[in-house]
């Protein structure tokens, strides 16, 4: 892999769009984001400004890319703080701090080498390094019927919590989540 994985500048909010933008017409993007092409790709310029200027803030979330020696971008992964107390998407309280790996995505070409691996490590070894708050675990959830994704999530380390929510889109499917405790050694 000779790519480099690093964070998300806030100038880079137009390559930001354009990754989101290609993620959004992957033929598993249906199942793998709440999030519509034609939705996203209406939004003004302000709306990718923010988003990118707020995944550099480090406190709330995180985005990490691949960039190749060209200087594009490959793949992308963001992290979302929960601290506890807050009531999620779903309508639970969150009652231990922990991250939600969120916008996982890696241009088809790009796939099979391992890229996958480097982004989620980068996501991780960010999620741990937090003092405050101090994440116990960092989740996601997976479409029931993206058996890629959930085998790749696995072999990452995420095993399945057996908490089921309703897909957004389509509250007759679920989604899986999946989670990764907290190292010993961190």
């Amino acid at each position: 892999m000779n790519h480099v994985i690093r964070a998300v500048r806030a100038d880079e909010w137009a390559r930001v769009k354009e990754l989101r933008l290609v993620a959004l017409q992957d033929p598993a993007a249906s199942i793998a984001y709440l999030d519509t092409y034609e939705t996203a790709s209406r939004q003004p310029d302000s709306f990718w400004q923010e988003r990118a200027a707020g995944a550099v803030a480090g406190r709330g979330v995180q985005q990490f890319v691949a960039e190749a020696p060209d200087g594009s971008w490959s793949g992308s992964v963001g992290l979302l703080i929960e601290p506890a107390g807050i009531s999620e998407f779903f309508g639970t309280v969150i009652e231990r701090s922990q991250g939600h790996l969120i916008g996982v995505f890696v241009r088809p070409a790009q796939r099979g080498g391992g890229l996958i691996d480097g982004l989620v490590e980068a996501a991780l070894d960010w999620a741990w390094s937090l003092e405050e708050p101090r994440l116990e675990r960092v989740r996601l959830h997976v479409h029931e019927s993206n058996g890629r994704a959930g085998a790749v999530y696995r072999r990452l380390g995420f095993e399945p919590t057996g908490v089921l929510v309703p897909f957004a889109p389509d509250p007759s499917a679920k989604e899986l989540e999946m989670a990764v405790g907290r190292p010993a050694a961190r």
